[in-house]
Protein backbone atom coordinates (compact mmCIF):
# COMPACT_ATOMS: atom_id res chain seq x y z
CA UNK A 1 0.00 0.00 0.00
CA UNK A 2 1.32 3.42 -0.97
CA UNK A 3 2.07 5.89 1.81
CA UNK A 4 -0.11 8.98 1.39
CA UNK A 5 1.38 10.88 4.35
CA UNK A 6 4.19 13.47 4.23
CA UNK A 7 6.38 11.23 6.43
CA UNK A 8 7.14 7.52 6.27
CA UNK A 9 5.56 6.37 9.53
CA UNK A 10 3.08 8.74 11.17
CA UNK A 11 0.94 7.80 14.16
CA UNK A 12 -2.59 7.40 12.73
CA UNK A 13 -6.03 6.96 14.26
CA UNK A 14 -9.35 6.76 12.46
CA UNK A 15 -12.60 8.34 13.56
CA UNK A 16 -16.08 8.72 12.21
CA UNK A 17 -17.70 12.15 12.17
CA UNK A 18 -20.79 12.22 14.40
CA UNK A 19 -23.67 14.71 14.46
CA UNK A 20 -22.19 16.47 17.51
CA UNK A 21 -19.12 17.39 15.42
CA UNK A 22 -21.24 19.32 12.91
CA UNK A 23 -21.83 23.09 13.07
CA UNK A 24 -24.54 25.34 11.61
CA UNK A 25 -22.85 25.20 8.20
CA UNK A 26 -23.42 21.45 8.04
CA UNK A 27 -19.76 20.43 8.26
CA UNK A 28 -17.25 19.61 11.00
CA UNK A 29 -16.69 22.62 13.23
CA UNK A 30 -13.13 23.95 13.22
CA UNK A 31 -12.75 23.48 16.99
CA UNK A 32 -13.36 19.74 16.54
CA UNK A 33 -10.28 19.48 14.32
CA UNK A 34 -8.21 21.19 17.04
CA UNK A 35 -9.64 18.84 19.69
CA UNK A 36 -8.86 15.83 17.47
CA UNK A 37 -5.31 17.13 17.01
CA UNK A 38 -4.82 17.42 20.78
CA UNK A 39 -6.44 14.00 21.36
CA UNK A 40 -4.06 12.29 18.94
CA UNK A 41 -1.11 14.24 20.35
CA UNK A 42 -1.77 12.68 23.77
CA UNK A 43 -2.40 9.24 22.27
CA UNK A 44 0.90 9.46 20.39
CA UNK A 45 2.72 10.71 23.49
CA UNK A 46 1.39 7.71 25.42
CA UNK A 47 2.41 5.38 22.58
CA UNK A 48 5.92 6.86 22.78
CA UNK A 49 6.03 5.76 26.42
CA UNK A 50 5.36 9.11 28.06
CA UNK A 51 2.24 9.81 30.10
CA UNK A 52 0.98 12.67 32.19
CA UNK A 53 2.17 10.71 35.26
CA UNK A 54 5.66 10.77 33.73
CA UNK A 55 5.38 14.53 33.33
CA UNK A 56 4.41 14.77 37.01
CA UNK A 57 7.26 12.47 38.07
CA UNK A 58 9.77 14.50 36.03
CA UNK A 59 8.26 17.83 37.10
CA UNK A 60 8.39 18.97 33.46
CA UNK A 61 5.62 18.94 30.88
CA UNK A 62 5.00 20.11 27.32
CA UNK A 63 2.37 22.78 26.70
CA UNK A 64 1.11 24.51 23.56
CA UNK A 65 2.95 27.69 22.64
CA UNK A 66 1.54 28.15 19.13
CA UNK A 67 -0.87 26.49 16.70
CA UNK A 68 -0.75 26.96 12.94
CA UNK A 69 -3.56 25.14 11.14
CA UNK A 70 -5.00 25.16 7.63
CA UNK A 71 -8.57 24.00 7.02
CA UNK A 72 -8.55 22.72 3.45
CA UNK A 73 -11.81 20.86 2.91
CA UNK A 74 -15.03 20.01 4.73
CA UNK A 75 -16.16 16.77 6.30
CA UNK A 76 -19.74 15.77 7.05
CA UNK A 77 -21.53 13.45 9.47
CA UNK A 78 -20.89 9.77 8.85
CA UNK A 79 -17.60 10.27 7.02
CA UNK A 80 -14.48 8.49 8.19
CA UNK A 81 -11.40 10.62 8.84
CA UNK A 82 -7.82 9.43 9.33
CA UNK A 83 -5.96 11.66 11.78
CA UNK A 84 -2.15 11.54 11.68
CA UNK A 85 0.58 13.10 13.77
CA UNK A 86 4.34 12.97 14.05
CA UNK A 87 7.18 14.85 15.67
CA UNK A 88 8.52 17.28 13.06
CA UNK A 89 11.27 18.96 15.13
CA UNK A 90 12.80 18.78 18.57
CA UNK A 91 15.52 21.25 19.56
CA UNK A 92 16.50 19.10 22.55
CA UNK A 93 16.22 22.12 24.81
CA UNK A 94 12.77 23.66 25.18
CA UNK A 95 10.76 23.39 21.93
CA UNK A 96 9.30 20.63 19.86
CA UNK A 97 7.03 20.80 16.85
CA UNK A 98 4.29 18.25 16.28
CA UNK A 99 2.72 18.07 12.80
CA UNK A 100 -0.81 16.97 11.97
CA UNK A 101 -2.73 15.96 8.88
CA UNK A 102 -6.31 14.74 8.55
CA UNK A 103 -7.55 12.96 5.44
CA UNK A 104 -10.78 11.45 4.24
CA UNK A 105 -9.73 7.94 3.16
CA UNK A 106 -12.63 7.62 0.71
CA UNK A 107 -10.98 10.10 -1.67
CA UNK A 108 -7.61 10.67 0.13
CA UNK A 109 -8.43 14.37 0.30
CA UNK A 110 -6.51 16.42 2.88
CA UNK A 111 -9.02 18.19 5.12
CA UNK A 112 -6.72 19.72 7.70
CA UNK A 113 -2.99 20.19 8.11
CA UNK A 114 -0.78 22.09 10.46
CA UNK A 115 1.53 22.08 13.38
CA UNK A 116 1.75 22.92 17.03
CA UNK A 117 4.82 24.25 18.78
CA UNK A 118 5.13 22.90 22.30
CA UNK A 119 7.45 24.22 24.99
CA UNK A 120 8.63 22.34 28.04
CA UNK A 121 7.79 23.96 31.35
CA UNK A 122 8.43 23.42 35.02
CA UNK A 123 5.08 22.08 36.19
CA UNK A 124 5.20 23.94 39.50
CA UNK A 125 6.27 27.39 38.31
CA UNK A 126 4.91 27.28 34.75
CA UNK A 127 8.20 28.74 33.51
CA UNK A 128 10.21 27.30 30.62
CA UNK A 129 12.39 24.36 31.64
CA UNK A 130 15.03 22.35 29.84
CA UNK A 131 13.72 19.08 28.43
CA UNK A 132 14.59 16.02 30.44
CA UNK A 133 16.41 13.23 28.61
CA UNK A 134 13.11 11.30 28.38
CA UNK A 135 11.69 14.06 26.13
CA UNK A 136 14.80 14.23 23.96
CA UNK A 137 14.88 10.46 23.40
CA UNK A 138 11.08 10.04 23.28
CA UNK A 139 10.08 12.91 21.01
CA UNK A 140 12.34 12.04 18.07
CA UNK A 141 11.47 13.68 14.73
CA UNK A 142 9.95 11.36 12.12
CA UNK A 143 11.64 11.22 8.72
Amino acid sequence: MQNIWPVSDPFVQSRTVVNGDIDAFGHVNNVRYVAWAMDIAWAHTNALGLSFSDYERLGVGCVVWRHEFDYLASARAGEKIDVATWIAKNDGRVRLVRAFEMRRPADKRVLFRGQTVFVSIDMKSGKPARMPEEFISGYVPTE
